[in-house]
């Protein structure tokens, strides 16, 4: 019979191959619940696996896809390490792409592209200031950080829709509840003609080296993941469990800000209802197969945007529900959390041994 035995150390290997294996078990289950749907098991993982690669149009779209998720995922990654839960990354993504908007739709005809900038900073500081709640009221109060940010998500989402509901809906927009379309000038330059991938998907990349700069080179980055881990080792040793508090959130949340101002100024290029795609949430998956790691998070982000332009070619041609996505999603993160379980423990068998003959009697 199969028994978990308990390492001696966490594998080092299982670390790195935990991931994998969650793929696989997740390609797997896919393809029996393409099965169960009665759709060719091959057709659907084409969908999610093959048609995303197929040219430089859907190349660029997968870069799209990935930049807020990779963005999001380096922010959550630092405030996990620190040991502060932010659960509420898509509030201040939504923040941050209101702030976005706000600096935009400021713009006029005569505005340089450097616009783009402060739109840009304003995304970051939108999305550190909602942070910036969740790290008071835990730092004053002792309020949960995972159940406040994600009060404050919905909080973000109802002040989004007063917003385009109301005072910033376009009174050309034939009464849809969206603001005006931006200004040429207040767009997210480009990275080639007739693409839409951007300038955000490079500052995602340079982000990825800044992190692991941060996080594993730099002694401000490790005072934070002491600070967050080990509060009486950390004011033992002069560190800060307080710093490493606001700084874990504030870096997170401008960093969940930031892509949502790429977002508006990017591929959608005005504030709507439908900004809040859900990247705030997925991007949890993807700190966590990413192991934390900038390194992994730019690999991991790109497998969860597969799952979104598979989830949505499977819906358009496959006649498959939106929800196909979360469903691949949810299934790579049970699968992972599974296949952690090996990171600890090893799977050894054990032979049953025939039951002894009871006392007094002969064998």
């Amino acid at each position: 019979m199969l028994r978990l035995e308990t390492r001696p150390a966490p594998s080092k290997a299982m670390a790195l191959l935990s991931p994998l294996i969650a793929l696989a078990i997740t390609v797997v289950a896919g393809s029996a619940l393409f099965a169960l749907l009665g759709k060719d098991p091959a057709s659907g993982l084409a969908m999610f696996f093959v048609e995303p690669f197929r040219g430089a149009y859907a190349i660029s779209e997968l870069c799209v896809k990935a930049t807020p998720l990779m963005l999001i995922g380096l922010g959550l990654a630092v405030c996990y390490r620190a040991n502060v839960w932010n659960i509420g990354a898509e509030g201040q993504f939504v923040l941050g792409a209101i702030a976005g908007s706000w600096v935009a739709m400021h713009a006029t005809p005569d505005s340089s592209h450097w616009i783009v900038v402060p739109i840009l900073l304003a995304g970051i500081l939108g999305g550190m200031a909602w942070a910036a709640i969740v790290a008071f009221l835990r730092d004053k109060a002792n309020a949960s950080e995972i159940l406040v940010s994600l009060m404050l998500v919905y909080v973000a989402n109802q002040l989004l829709n007063y917003l385009v509901y109301g005072d910033w809906k376009d009174p050309a927009g034939y009464n849809f509840p969206q603001t005006i379309t931006f200004l040429d000038a207040t767009k997210i330059p480009r990275l080639f003609t007739g693409l839409r991938v951007n300038i955000g998907f490079v500052a995602a990349l340079l982000s990825v080296g800044t992190f692991w700069l941060f996080l594993f080179r730099v002694y401000g980055g490790f005072q934070m993941q002491v600070g967050g881990l080990a509060a009486a080792a950390a004011r033992y040793a002069g560190f800060s469990s307080r710093r490493a508090l606001w700084g874990a959130l504030l870096i997170s949340g401008g960093m969940a800000g930031l892509a949502g101002a790429f977002e508006v100024a990017g591929p959608v290029g005005q504030l709507t209802p439908y900004v809040p795609a859900g990247y705030g949430f997925a991007a949890i998956i993807v700190a966590f197969v990413g192991r934390l790691n900038p390194v992994g998070i730019l690999f991991s982000s790109l497998l969860m945007s597969l799952f979104y332009i598979g989830g949505e070619l499977a819906q358009s041609r496959l006649g498959l529900p939106k929800s196909i996505t979360g469903v691949f999603q949810g299934m790579l993160l049970f699968a992972l959390l599974g296949s952690d379980t090996l990171i600890n423990y090893r799977v050894r068998w054990h032979a049953a041994h025939p039951a002894h003959p009871a006392k007094g009697t002969s064998a």
